[in-house]
């Protein structure tokens, strides 16, 4: 019976009301059930839980096959890892391969669009390209003539006296007119072949495109796309939205990296090195410059020197962007001292403005303590890690000038000396003579082989990898590897791994997973085929950790108690019900046979699905729940999978 079915939805949700709350009481706990060792398949089960995004059907036997301690080592050297099957999926996103200034000029923010509109920049001679600016200069005339002006005394030629738009009703009835004509064209244009198909949408006006673009919805936009190569596809979608392409195909490439990447490990750590890193990506130009961050700054030092990986950071355009350090400005700099011309930037309020000495000068941008603030107490030495509101503000001068060139339009990172304050700094006891931007370089260093940041790093990836409260021998151990080996993300991870502490029986299924490692076990887990994410980035909206979507600098957290309440799980849940049925867009679950009309007859599905889903480590009290709710006959196996999903074993990793 369809889970659409009034009957079988409430008996279901009642259901998945109780193992949500269930579930909840159960994650608290540790596994009770564990045995004093783990056996071979538990040990190989663990491995892969905690150095993947979750297994697919098969991965256990696979590691078992080839030795648990090879397989982890094969994981710890991703180079050696052939992953074209990932690289294929990946193939149509060209954004992912383009540097920032190549995103900018292929795919326009607003600010690049009123330049070439005002004459001072020079439009793309390119057919596609051109399209894509000339439909985004036509919003622009109709936002500007959409803004309604205050009423005025007198009426001019923009508004009447009482304040209302510029646009007239024979204007807004033409605009209407045009967009009849073109849905009416949208059934001729999708029997063209692909080629004449796009050609023709090139040679229509803005109008018609921006008309065109409002009409391509839901499955009519698919099969307009259908055949279309990864390039005219992307400027279809820039002619509606060009930003939306940046950030729809890093997101894309996220989720499908964490689904079907065969070097798992890399992409664990470049997930957590990101949200140590964090940058919000809605943060004006990092919307274009997070897409070089992932793949340039953050990809590459995943499981390199963390000093290496400090400095890349460092340097980021994204983050010099992000907390405002590219706008710093040493108080008695040279460009401090003479006339200047900005205002006055938005800071954290836990950043008060620092005036420009002198009488009659204007106000320069001032020194921003935000960068120098994260560094110490997100990236490096913690919140309690002994610094001062005096270490703050000196090193916040210690990376004055180090800002980026033309930001708006993808330019990189440069040092400007004239922004530089001069003079020595003392940081942490330690003083620093002045020496521009080595300076920074002379900080960075210190701080990455601090013993207080090789505990907090060390305490970090135990946290991610073994529980939310670390045994404090093993964190000491890691520390102590992060110190000989001057910070090898590597042979600290291997510390780890080796660690008794990591295979204790205790640490079994005992880490809750967060809502993107939830979405993406589920997916793996079921063998699924993805060929759209879009709904799973939702989904992840829906949950609460939207992709890259973290505004403060804190990151996303991994401990149980940000995620684990009866909403949230209920959440997880309906999540579990809706893919395992085809309800998810963009996601076919076939492989492990959860077709709907398939009915449930006795155990036996169960039985199988507990072992497919989660290797047989299913509690009497969860089996025992499912199989009540269960034997009145109406379920069927997409159902049940769904059910063992969103059951408090498969919560934890």
């Amino acid at each position: 019976m369809p889970i659409t079915h009034r009957s079988a939805f409430l008996t279901i949700t009642a259901f998945a009301i109780t193992l949500a709350v269930c579930t909840q009481v159960a994650i608290g706990k540790k596994q009770e059930s564990a045995s004093a060792q783990m056996d071979a398949r538990k040990r190989a089960a663990h491995a892969v839980n905690r150095l993947t995004f979750g297994p697919r059907p098969g991965d256990v036997d696979h590691v078992l096959a080839i030795g648990v301690d090879k397989w982890i080592e094969e994981q710890l050297h991703p180079d050696k890892i052939d992953d074209k099957t990932l690289d294929v999926r990946l193939a149509p996103f060209r954004t992912l391969r383009m540097d920032t200034r190549e995103l900018v000029e292929n795919f326009p923010p607003p600010q690049v669009i009123k330049a070439v509109k005002d004459g001072r920049m020079s439009m793309p001679s390119d057919p596609a390209k051109r399209a894509v600016y000339e439909a985004q200069m036509e919003r622009l005339d109709r936002k500007q003539d959409a803004k309604v002006e205050p009423a005025k005394s007198t009426s001019s030629d923009d508004t009447n006296a009482n304040g209302k738009s510029k646009v007239s009703d024979e204007e807004r009835q033409r605009r209407r007119e045009v967009r009849q004509d073109v849905s009416a064209q949208v059934e001729e244009l999708l029997d063209l072949p692909p080629e004449q198909r796009m050609k023709h949408v090139l040679k229509m006006s803005p109008e018609e495109q921006i008309a065109l673009s409002a009409s391509l919805k839901g499955e009519k936009g698919q099969a307009f796309a259908d055949g279309l190569s990864a390039q005219q596809r992307e400027t279809l979608m820039a002619i509606n939205n060009p930003q939306r392409v940046v950030v729809s195909e890093l997101t894309q490439a996220k989720l499908l990296r964490a689904i079907y990447s065969e070097r798992q490990l890399d992409e664990v750590m470049s997930d957590f090195w990101f949200n140590h890193f964090n940058v919000f990506i809605n943060k004006g130009a990092d919307r274009y410059l997070l897409t070089e961050y992932e793949r340039d700054v953050i990809r590459p030092h995943a499981l390199g020197r963390f000093e290496d990986l400090l400095v890349a950071t460092a340097k980021s355009p994204a983050m010099l962007f992000y907390l405002d350090n590219w706008l710093s400005v040493g108080p008695d700099s040279d460009l401090a001292r003479g006339v200047m011309q900005h205002a006055p930037h938005k800071r954290r309020s836990h950043v008060r403005p620092r005036p420009v000495a002198g009488k009659g000068k204007k106000k320069s941008n001032g020194l921003n303590e935000n960068y120098g603030r994260e560094l110490m107490e997100l990236h490096t030495l913690s919140v309690n890690g002994g610094y001062t509101q005096a270490d703050v503000t000196e090193v916040a001068k210690v990376f004055t000038g180090w800002t980026l060139a033309e930001p708006r339009k993808g330019g990189g990172f440069k040092f400007e000396p004239a922004m530089h304050e001069p003079g020595d700094k003392v940081v942490l006891g330690h003083r620093i003579k002045e020496n521009g931007e080595k300076e920074g370089m002379q900080v960075l260093r210190m701080l990455a082989r601090d013993p207080r940041t090789a505990r907090f790093i060390s305490l970090k990836l135990a946290t991610r990898f073994v529980s939310d409260e670390p045994p404090q021998a093993l964190v000491d151990r890691m520390t102590q590897t992060y110190l000989k080996k001057n910070g090898d993300i590597r042979e600290v991870l291997r510390t780890l791994f080796r660690s008794p502490e990591f295979w204790s029986p205790q640490t079994y299924r005992a880490k809750v997973k967060t809502p993107l490692e939830f979405i993406v076990s589920s997916v793996r887990a079921s063998g699924a085929d993805v060929t759209d994410t879009g709904a799973l980035a939702s989904q992840l909206n829906n949950m609460g950790m939207p992709l890259y979507g973290m505004q403060p600098p804190t990151g996303y957290s991994m401990k149980a108690d940000t995620w684990v309440n009866s909403s949230a799980l209920l959440g997880r849940m309906n999540f579990a019900l809706a893919m395992t049925a085809g309800k998810v867009k963009g996601v076919t679950v076939d492989s492990q046979g959860f077709a709907a009309s398939t009915p449930v007859g006795n155990n036996a599905v169960l039985a199988r699905f507990e072992s497919t889903l989660l290797g047989g480590d299913v509690s009497e009290q969860t089996h025992a729940t499912i199989v009540k709710q269960l034997n009145d006959g109406k379920a069927n196996s997409a159902m049940v999978a769904g059910l063992i999903l969103g059951s408090p074993e498969f919560q934890r990793r």
